[in-house]
């Protein structure tokens, strides 16, 4: 049986973290202390989250697609989080802030329900499970992403 080492534990608590911090910001009214205080804690969650990930070889034994969804993962959380410090482009920082940050939540649970399908619900091939998981959440944050989009935006732009 796998023996979770120390990388494995830190990966799984900032996973955890973030998914938490991730959680409430989403469901907080944006823009407050409150907010811009847990927005940080998710984002190092996320760069630990994602920094373990990249060294983690255990399931393939070489730099693998989950690897890559780490490097998207990194992309996506700078791009919500540059536009906010710089407040460059004057009329789109805070979109590009929505947009990458919802994605990078997004992410974040789609490879929570990918890992939680393919450990726990061994009904199919591990890439059908990874996939599934991945699909279903991509496809509902989306969803949501672009329904509340404009309503959020237009709540917190003025």
């Amino acid at each position: 049986m796998y023996e979770m080492g120390t990388l494995g534990i830190i990966h799984l608590i900032s996973a955890i973290a973030a998914m938490i911090f991730g959680a409430i910001v989403l469901f907080l009214k944006k823009g407050t202390p409150l907010h811009i205080r847990l927005g940080y804690f998710y984002a190092v969650s996320m760069l630990i989250l994602n920094g373990t990930a990249l060294m983690i070889y255990d399931l393939f034994g070489y730099f693998g697609p989950f690897h890559f969804a780490a490097i998207i993962s990194l992309i996506s959380l700078l791009g919500g989080l540059v536009p906010v410090y710089l407040k460059k482009p004057k009329n789109s920082w805070l979109e590009l802030h929505y947009e990458f940050m919802n994605w990078s939540i997004i992410g974040l649970y789609a490879a929570f329900w990918s890992e939680t399908f393919s450990r726990f619900f061994r009904f199919a091939g591990f890439w059908v499970l990874v996939a599934t998981g991945t699909a279903m959440t991509i496809s509902i944050g989306a969803y949501v992403l672009k329904s509340k989009k404009r309503t959020i935006l237009d709540r917190y732009s003025g």
